[in-house]
């Protein structure tokens, strides 16, 4: 029986809660996830557990923050002068928007304090600073 190991495309099932128990994302009722193992495609917890299964094995792992998607970084919480917006969005706390770096790459941000002339938004990842934990059923290898 084949194991899953660097190189390899594999299919899984999963799904992935939080440490309060709420799920975040989920395979169910969508195909099973195809990836490339240790090809970067999958934050690197997610290889690393699924590196070693065999096809029907199912396995919970949790992974930290720093193996998903990273501690969170104050420096990505900045301000941004609200003239900057469209003058007819109205907006609050906790609404996503996009920005755009200066080499013109899109980065989601979510905004997290509203004052009278400027608004903070967090460029930080939804779910950086969090442990992930997943179930993972390995469908198939090709």
């Amino acid at each position: 029986m084949s194991i899953a190991e660097d190189g390899n495309t594999v299919k899984i099932h999963y799904k992935g809660t939080l440490d309060d128990g709420s799920v975040f994302d989920s395979s169910e009722g969508r195909d099973p996830l195809e990836f490339k193992v240790a090809s970067g495609m999958v934050i690197k917890g997610f290889d690393d557990a699924v590196r070693g299964m065999k096809v029907d094995e199912t396995k919970t792992t949790r992974i930290p923050p720093v193996d998903a998607y990273g501690e969170k970084n104050d420096e990505m919480v900045i301000s941004v002068p609200k003239e900057m917006l469209p003058p007819d969005m109205d907006v609050k706390i906790g609404d996503k928007l996009q920005m755009t770096t200066q080499e013109g790459q899109p980065v989601p941000v979510t905004i997290v304090e509203m004052g009278d002339d400027e608004l903070k938004v967090d460029a930080n990842h939804e779910l950086a600073g969090q442990a992930l934990t997943f179930e993972i059923t390995l469908v198939e290898i090709s």
